[in-house]
């Protein structure tokens, strides 16, 4: 289960999920409808489901006064649930970065800190938790011409430090598939671009990170509608995530046959790329083609 100290491996996007679905089972399990317990808080029905699925703050109140209703007397498991409301209300690391983080941006990253298994398909770009900082510098311009370079600076360095997961005694496990017209553009030109790829083949070294590469000569596959990460957790009430950016805004999907279907992808596109044992030498072959 995430441990719900608000440690490293969490985040308020995931505690809220994990109080939400906690009071669902308690609501549920003693007959309470969505009505009787918004009812109970001086709230609506929508706002009950909201906070179920975890997609509003709790206010410490309004959880206490659900327990009473749901029958929880224990008091140790009503402080449990208590303070996980607190913690749920407390800013992640990110929230330094609010004069650069787009609102809709946030929500990844509570998840992506809390995810157990990230699994990503990148079309245009190395994958953002294994850029260096060049390479993200370089990025990142693309996207903000008129960026100051300050601003800049700041957007790198929220890249860099959503990196630190990967580096934590208890890392996520990364399978990336990347597409080969990703590793052979030359975002921010030949010296970026080679250090991007050796630092690629250093990180396929560690045992959580893995590698695929869709070769040209592959055609056209099962995801040719774009990139996408599918996101899994190691608690099993929490649904996985499939999320899909956009210029200014994403798109995050729970619902079964959403998640059916590009998992079903996904997997085609683990078989359609080359073996994830092959992935230094196809860099070291793009180096020496490219950008030696």
């Amino acid at each position: 289960m995430v441990p719900a100290e608000g440690g490293p491996a969490t985040g308020p996007t995931v505690l809220r999920m994990l109080l939400g679905a906690q009071l669902r089972r308690l609501r549920e399990g003693c007959g309470v409808t969505r009505e009787g317990a918004g009812w109970e808080i001086r709230a609506s029905e929508s706002k009950i489901s909201r906070m179920e699925l975890g997609r509003v703050g709790f206010k410490e109140r309004d959880v206490s006064d659900l327990l009473t209703l749901y029958g929880v007397k224990d008091p140790h498991e009503r402080e449990s649930l208590l303070k996980l409301a607190r913690d749920a209300n407390n800013p992640g690391w990110w929230h330094r970065y609010g004069d650069v983080l787009p609102t809709w941006f946030q929500s990844y990253l509570g998840l992506e800190a809390a995810a157990a298994l990230i699994r990503s398909y990148e079309v245009q770009f190395v994958p953002g938790l294994l850029q260096t900082r060049d390479y993200a510098r370089a990025v990142v311009s693309l996207g903000h011409r008129r960026a100051t370079p300050d601003e800049l600076d700041r957007r790198v360095d929220l890249r860099i430090q959503r990196q630190q997961l990967l580096h934590r005694p208890d890392p996520p496990q990364l399978w990336a598939v990347v597409d080969e017209a990703a590793l052979r553009r030359p975002i921010g030109g030949r010296e970026v671009m080679r250090g991007q790829l050796t630092a690629l083949i250093e990180a396929t070294r560690a045992p959580h990170v893995r590698v695929q590469v869709i070769p040209f000569d592959a055609g056209g596959h099962a995801a040719a509608g774009g990139a996408f990460t599918i996101l899994r957790f190691g608690d099993q009430d929490l649904p996985d995530i499939v999320y899909i950016e956009q210029l200014t805004s994403a798109i995050y999907l729970d619902k079964r046959e959403d998640l059916d279907f590009y998992a079903v992808a996904m997997e085609r596109l683990c078989v359609e790329a080359e073996p994830p044992e092959r992935t230094p030498q196809i860099l070291t072959r793009i180096i020496d083609e490219l950008y030696r």
